[in-house]
């Protein structure tokens, strides 16, 4: 009954999926055995399905809300790729790409765009510390629309944290803008299909736009393709590790390594730890269905 977790998951987020999407982040190998087990789960009434879509309730306003924030994700697509575009032409920014409810074809109006940026090695820091300067000075440190949480380096592209979540977030993100880097990206990240063997890890990176620098970004770049550049570089990561420590006391060493993750190649900015939070709640639900249903799915770890 593996086909329950891709139910489950997206339940967190209480998003009914369709037959197809059910499949696609399966583990399933066999269709009509799919298909069979789908069919008695439903009969049962384990699970149920609502104008074409699945879901773990009988709730259709859960089919509405779906229906609804996928009408407003295409409407606000647009500006998503040109907030993407803006984005790329920082210096030291490789690629950028689209993450979290947004790359997944939904939309509300408490959502966010959440951006996942590739940056040159060794600046990744200078090229945080632009982006987030002008998200404070000129758009007053608003996140709706520039919520940049998530840098990695060109020359360190495998994601440490191996996990259903982070699974999806990969095989879901949508690269907008980049000059190669997403390529290798997804190449050292093949990982994930040890949890979605079905899905196609790097499917949507036909959508991938070259990067384009302004002449202001490229004379940035000379400058400080320098030893000047790597002290700098090396100051803002220092700056806003000792920042967070301070900020953040309240999560323990091994929370703060994962959701505010700051080295030379890599910064998170998750301070309340989402990741973790789904894992914890999914399992949760895999305990739920083995008490009512005697469905037993094995435990995610984070």
């Amino acid at each position: 009954m593996t086909l329950l977790k891709p139910l489950l998951y997206f339940s967190l987020f209480r998003y009914p999926l369709t037959e197809e999407e059910i499949y696609a982040f399966s583990e399933a190998k066999n269709r009509v055995q799919f298909k069979n087990e789908l069919d008695a789960l439903t009969k049962d009434n384990i699970i149920y399905k609502i104008d074409g879509f699945y879901l773990c309730e009988n709730n259709k306003e859960l089919v509405e809300r779906r229906l609804l924030g996928n009408k407003k994700a295409k409407e606000i697509h647009k500006k998503a790729t040109k907030v993407s575009r803006f984005i790329s032409k920082f210096p030291y920014v490789e690629g950028v790409g689209i993450s979290g409810s947004l790359s997944k074809g939904y939309y509300d109006d408490d959502g966010d765009f959440d951006f996942f940026i590739i940056t040159t090695p060794n600046r990744l820091w200078i090229a945080r510390t632009l982006l987030i300067l002008y998200k404070k000075i000129f758009l007053l440190n608003s996140r709706k629309y520039f919520c940049v949480n998530y840098f990695i380096s060109s020359n360190s592209l495998e994601i440490d944290e191996k996990n259903r979540f982070t699974a999806t977030e990969l095989v879901t993100l949508l690269p907008m803008f980049g000059n190669g880097s997403f390529h290798e990206f997804y190449k050292q990240n093949k990982w994930a299909n040890s949890f979605l063997p079905n899905k196609n890890i790097s499917e949507n990176i036909g959508n991938l736009h070259p990067v384009k620098k302004p002449f202001i970004s490229k004379v940035s770049e000379k400058i400080l393709n320098t030893k000047l550049g790597n002290i700098i570089d090396n100051f803002f990561l220092r700056i806003t590790y000792k920042k967070w420590k301070l900020k953040f006391k309240n999560l323990d060493e091994d929370q703060f390594k994962v959701a505010l993750k700051s080295s030379k190649n890599v910064s998170k900015h998750h301070p309340l730890n989402f990741q973790n939070q789904v894992i914890v709640r999914l399992n949760k639900k895999y305990l739920e269905y083995q008490e009512n249903h005697n469905i037993h799915l094995p435990k995610e770890h984070a």
